[in-house]
C-alpha cells in the first residue's frame, strides 16, 4: 500500500488535466442519473477498500470542524469546547477551524481513529465521493485523487462509464 501512497500524487498529477476538462464538462451538463451513479461506484469501490490498511487522509490532510463537531469530540473527550479548540486546532487563512498539526492527532499507530464514534462530519463523508449534486464539487474531488486511493479509482471508474464527457 506505501508504494501505491508515495506514487498516487504523481499519478494524480499526470491524470489532472485530463479530469479537470472531464469534470467541466460533467458540470455543465450532468447527466440526470450521476448522484445514483456516483453511489454505485462509492458502494463499489468501499467494498474492497479498507481504509485501515491506508489512513492517507489522517495523514496527509486535516477536516474543517465545525461548531457542532467541536461540541461533540470536546464532549466525547470530556472537554470543554475552548479547552478542546485550545488543544488541537487553529484558525486557517480562511477562518475555518483546522487541526494544529498533522498527522491527525487522535490518528492511532493502527490506524483507527480514537474520536471515531464522534469524529467531524467532514471526516465522515470523505473522500466525498457519494455527495448529492457531485457535479458541484470538482475541485474537491480533483484534490481528493492526489490523496486517497479510492478516490482516484472513483474517477477513473467515472470517466470509464461515462465516454462521452471525455
Amino acid at each position: 500500500m506505501s508504494e501505491n501512497l508515495e506514487k498516487l500524487p504523481q499519478q494524480a498529477a499526470q491524470k489532472h488535466p485530463e479530469n479537470r476538462a472531464f469534470f467541466l464538462k460533467l458540470r455543465k451538463k450532468p447527466p440526470r442519473d450521476l448522484d445514483t451513479l456516483m453511489e454505485v461506484l462509492h458502494r463499489e469501490e468501499f467494498e474492497r477498500t479498507d481504509c485501515l490498511q491506508c489512513a492517507n487522509c489522517c495523514r496527509t490532510t486535516g477536516p474543517l470542524f465545525t461548531e457542532a463537531d467541536i461540541r461533540r469530540i470536546a464532549r466525547h473527550l470530556r472537554m470543554k469546547p475552548q479547552e478542546f479548540t485550545e488543544a488541537y486546532l487553529r484558525f486557517d487563512e480562511e477562518g475555518d477551524w483546522v487541526l494544529q498539526t498533522l498527522p491527525c492527532p487522535f490518528l492511532g499507530h493502527d490506524n483507527y481513529c480514537h474520536i471515531y464514534e464522534s469524529r467531524p462530519k467532514a471526516c465522515r463523508e470523505y473522500p466525498h465521493t457519494n455527495r448529492r449534486k457531485f457535479h458541484q464539487i470538482h475541485a474537491l474531488t480533483l484534490k481528493n485523487t492526489a490523496i486517497c486511493p479510492a478516490a482516484f479509482r472513483i474517477v477513473e471508474e467515472m470517466k470509464r462509464r461515462l465516454p462521452e464527457y471525455r
